[in-house]
């Protein structure tokens, strides 16, 4: 069998199970299945394919058709341009989360500054990999509470060569830091925003993710408000503390600090928020 009628018919299962995106999907895992680029499959569209490969793309395609992320079935997510390991420890990266960086980038145009970033909730590493990558001066410190997700965080840090500048640090938000005297240029954050409520209707996709890193169990705004209200405490005095949210909005002025700016996507949908003094 060829690529061309493999992906043909494993895009009209992927379409039948209601994936939202089966072209992209049924390619993605073939590549991955044949150690391949997607430019490969155009070039050799036509190509036979060895039996034990197309066996190998079936079983993956298997697990997508069960709503399996194609990021947790390939081991790899892009975000920023940079490929970053990922596993079911850890969220998967998302498009959204590059508005962070954009207002990072904006609030501190300095890229040869020494500055000191803080990122609150690391999982894969993505945010506080990518700021290490564009600030080659600066040092960051990145936290979550999951031991498990800071051995990805750590693994991402070495294949990007900034290992040596992010340390790393097992805790609750704020608590990880407890007892050393830092304060931070910028904090950035994409915590648990998702409301209890609205779990329920969410995509299949998302019961493979970890809940905790997705909901605070609430209304969506606690973690978020108890960033805000702390972030005070660990700031410089120029600093910012700059968020990401969804549907369920950003807490105003909170402690020591005030919402400054929210952050829109294209269509104008909030996507986050930068506080300062």
């Amino acid at each position: 069998m060829t690529p061309r009628r493999l992906l043909a018919q494993a895009v009209a299962d992927l379409q039948t199970c209601g994936c939202a995106t089966p072209r992209l999907d049924a390619q993605l895992l073939l590549c991955h299945a044949l150690g391949k680029a997607r430019s490969w499959l155009i070039a050799h569209a036509d190509d036979v394919l060895d039996g034990a490969d197309i066996d190998t793309f079936r079983q993956l395609l298997t697990r997508r058709l069960e709503r399996e992320p194609v990021a947790y079935i390939t081991g790899e997510k892009e975000f920023w341009s940079r490929p970053f390991h990922v596993t079911p420890d850890v969220l998967i990266p998302r498009p959204e989360t590059e508005h962070l960086i954009e207002a990072v980038l904006a609030h501190f145009p300095d890229h040869q500054a020494p500055w000191s970033l803080c990122d609150i909730g690391t999982g894969s590493g993505c945010i506080a990999i990518t700021l290490a990558c564009e600030y080659p001066q600066a040092h960051v410190t990145a936290t979550d509470i999951s031991a498990a997700a800071l051995a990805v965080a750590k693994t991402n840090a070495e294949r990007h060569g900034v290992a040596d500048r992010i340390t790393f640090f097992q805790g609750d938000i704020f608590g990880a830091l407890k007892g050393d005297l830092l304060t931070f240029d910028a904090i950035v954050s994409n915590p648990p925003y998702v409301a209890r409520h609205e779990m329920e209707g969410l995509e299949p996709e998302l019961e493979y993710e970890p809940r905790h890193a997705l909901s605070d169990e609430q209304d969506g705004l606690s973690f978020l408000r108890q960033l805000a209200e702390e972030a005070g405490d660990w700031l410089a005095p120029h600093g910012r503390l700059i968020v990401e949210t969804g549907v369920c909005g950003l807490p105003e002025d909170a402690g020591a600090i005030h919402l400054q700016e929210r952050i829109t996507d294209l269509a104008g949908n909030l996507r986050g928020g930068v506080y300062s003094r």
